[in-house]
């Protein structure tokens, strides 16, 4: 699954008809207020979802993740979502997309979306994120929203991403809403022996090194490599690692 192509195409079916900003959003007041209130490690983006790209990224983003600075686009973030994740993921954006198609003017902006997904840290560890935002532009060139992204693998421990709509300035919120199953998990083809021994591959591990850390015979890790090589058609180990992430499998 290209997740950032799919996301585009989402994105894409934006209405175009409303021209309306929010004056009152004011990035230092909100910056104060979530160092007041987070109940985790956070950060904090713009995104110009018309553009499919961040306009701005806090510098705790690469604090939290442990990714630098220069390597936080979008399409880099959303790739480093878990697998079982994306399905939802881009669920929950088609189910946002289809709610606010429903209102127009200042309405757009009183509503916070939050739902929640891990994603891979810099050290290979996954963590779940609690990802809220609301719209602050709204036009035929932009739409733009301000999030917030908060670790919240300590307090959570449903495995199940949910979405909610949570109303703004006395409008109704919508808790746990149920969504369209448009995107569905991707079927592993692989084992679980198999998908650890594609993490170490992907990790830069040799057969030998994979052996020793599995504590299995290098012959069996050998077995596991052509197996993987028939499954997937590939010609080698590099093209088994892209198809495996392309396709969600590891």
């Amino acid at each position: 699954m290209n997740v950032s192509e799919e996301l585009r195409g989402i994105w894409g079916r934006i209405s175009k008809s409303e021209d309306v900003s929010d004056y009152n959003f004011d990035l230092k007041l909100h910056k104060k207020m979530l160092d007041v209130f987070q109940v985790g490690s956070y950060f904090y983006f713009v995104v110009n979802v018309r553009k499919s790209l961040f306009e701005m990224v806090s510098p705790e983003m690469s604090e939290v993740l442990g990714y630098p600075l220069q390597d936080l686009t979008l399409d880099f973030y959303v790739n480093r979502m878990h697998p079982d994740d994306l399905p939802f993921f881009l669920n929950f954006e088609v189910a946002v997309g289809d709610f606010f198609i429903n209102f127009s003017g200042e309405q757009l902006f009183k509503y916070k979306v939050q739902y929640d997904f891990r994603i891979k840290k810099a050290n290979g560890q996954y963590i779940r994120i609690l990802h809220q935002f609301i719209i602050i532009q709204h036009d035929p060139e932009n739409v733009k929203t301000f999030a917030i992204d908060t670790d919240i693998t300590n307090l959570k421990t449903d495995v199940t991403p949910q979405l909610s709509f949570i109303g703004l300035e006395d409008e109704p919120s919508y808790i746990n809403v149920d969504v369209n199953n448009i995107f569905t998990p991707t079927k592993h083809i692989f084992t679980k022996r198999e998908r650890e021994i594609l993490r170490a591959l992907a990790n830069g591990m040799n057969s030998a090194e994979i052996s020793d850390s599995l504590n299995i015979s290098r012959f069996t890790v050998d077995v596991h490599r052509k197996n993987m090589l028939k499954k997937t058609e590939a010609k080698s180990t590099y093209e088994i690692i892209q198809k495996a992430y392309n396709n969600g499998w590891v």
